[in-house]
């Protein structure tokens, strides 16, 4: 007799994991033998997958939401806000009439208004991992646990090596997290799985119109640019042939470095070098980025900012078959001046987003999804929008809202989730749930069910304990097809 680990639970095909099963009954699962059932186990892959990929699109600050998608015209004014709800394309939801182009998605949207976490506010581990602790500080440390990218860049490595040129699984647009504020969050990595599970990040060099007034506090500017491969250009004097005979003998060296260290990270350095020689000659991938290719009306409907020109090439990368794709709208201040806020508005609330965030949101979200649509991709991709947390009901003294984990919503769309659904509730203020209250871990687990992937795979740890990926999440079905 053979005793399956994991959770008691059903599957969708009906068997538990904690099933004891004999050898010979392994073969009712049309073939399955018991090395293929323990691989599939293994690899996360027993129930069927509705996304191909994901496109996760990141608001950093921690979004207003209820000014965008759970308005309440009804509340005081002190929390109301300024804006006005307009009806969508799926009767009785709205959202915010600064929205106009998202409320003609409806019908293949789903929104999560009931989200909530206690773990600190701009903590981004909760959003990327389901992991609801609150850290020291708001840095990456090798002890975290791995993203939800860096999971499907472990099941992928997992299969075996990558084929020359082959795109890695998990891409982050258009720099990392916190870039623009000159540190890098805690979150999107490999965590305790390992560096060699981080995503390929690219970088970008920001920019402004400088024909109209600097940025203060309150009034951001619009932030220009594309992301760039890191170190996609040979230096003049290395032709092809000499970058090959160095990764040969960085090879020679590795294998020998392995023989004389057997630690389950020794070649973590080697993969990294592996992934640096195929950016410099993958011109599949350095094309992925080339968006002169694309029709200059295209680029006008995403809009020619970095966020618009990130998410215009993330599409790109899910068509090259690239698994989770990250664009965050990231805060630029601190290293180069531009958007002082971001969606972190604890000032100016309502102008900031009517006047620079909406719009631009509205524009470029609108865009992915006419052409996820268009090319036959939004049936396998699914399109995630969330902040690592909310903002006040009440409104401050400045006009703005301040930080709010307590209740905030998420939006997802595509493959996988059943169109024109409100999941949840918030109070007669945004305050707190009214009802269904859903986790991070929830959250992470639905993306991981829609990607075809078990919430409940174990990963070990440093100490080689093992985790849910999810952290005891459990997606949420209401908004699943």
């Amino acid at each position: 007799m053979i005793t399956m680990l994991g959770s008691p639970r059903r599957c969708c095909d009906g068997l538990t994991r904690r099933e004891t099963l004999t050898a010979g009954a392994l073969t009712a699962l049309g073939g399955f033998g018991l090395p293929q059932m323990l691989q599939a186990t293994e690899m996360g892959q027993v129930r069927p997958a509705k996304a191909k990929s994901v496109i996760l699109l990141y608001l950093l600050g921690g979004a207003a939401t209820q000014d965008m998608v759970d308005l309440k015209p009804e509340a005081p004014q002190e929390t109301r806000g300024e804006f006005q709800p307009i009806p969508t394309n799926v009767p009785g939801i709205d959202v915010c009439e600064h929205l106009p182009k998202l409320s003609q998605w409806m019908h293949r949207m789903a929104i999560i208004r009931s989200v909530n976490h206690k773990a600190g506010c701009h903590n981004c581990l909760p959003s990327y991992t389901g992991w609801e602790v609150t850290p020291k500080d708001q840095h990456p440390y090798p002890t975290d646990p791995p993203s939800m990218g860096s999971v499907c860049e472990y099941l992928k490595q997992q299969r075996g090596p990558a084929a020359p040129g082959e795109f890695p699984d998990y891409m982050y647009l258009p720099c990392y997290l916190g870039w623009g504020q000159a540190f890098r969050r805690g979150g999107p990595y490999g965590g305790f799985l390992g560096k060699q599970y981080d995503a390929l990040t690219t970088e970008c060099q920001p920019f402004r119109d400088e024909s109209v007034p600097a940025p203060i506090a309150g009034k951001p500017q619009t932030v220009l640019g594309k992301p760039e491969l890191p170190n996609s250009v040979l230096q003049s004097d290395i032709t092809i042939d000499r970058l090959s005979a160095r990764r040969g003998l960085l090879q020679q060296i590795d294998a020998q470095l392995r023989r004389l260290d057997s630690r389950d990270n020794s070649g973590q350095f080697g993969k990294h070098q592996l992934r640096a020689f195929d950016i410099l000659t993958s011109s599949r991938l350095k094309e992925a980025f080339d968006v002169t290719t694309e029709d200059p009306r295209t680029l006008d409907r995403y809009g020619r900012t970095l966020f618009g020109q990130s998410t215009l090439i993330g599409r790109r990368l899910v068509e090259e078959g690239v698994r989770f794709v990250n664009v965050t709208w990231d805060l630029f201040w601190d290293r180069i001046k531009i958007d002082y806020d971001a969606w972190d508005t604890h000032t100016n609330n309502f102008a900031i987003l009517k006047e620079n965030k909406l719009p631009t949101f509205d524009q470029t979200y609108s865009a992915l999804m006419e052409d996820l649509e268009a090319r036959g991709l939004l049936d396998e991709t699914l399109v995630v929008v969330m902040s690592e947390m909310g903002r006040t009901p009440k409104i401050n003294g400045r006009a703005g809202r301040d930080h709010w984990t307590y209740c905030y919503s998420v939006m997802l769309a595509g493959a996988g989730i059943r169109g024109g659904t409100v999941h949840g509730a918030s109070d007669a203020q945004a305050a707190y749930v009214k009802d269904a209250p859903v986790s991070t871990s929830d959250i992470c687990a639905t993306i991981y069910e829609c990607l075809g992937i078990d919430p409940e795979m174990r990963v070990n740890d440093r100490g080689g304990r093992p985790v849910e990926i999810a952290h005891g999440g459990r997606a949420v079905r209401e908004v699943l097809a």
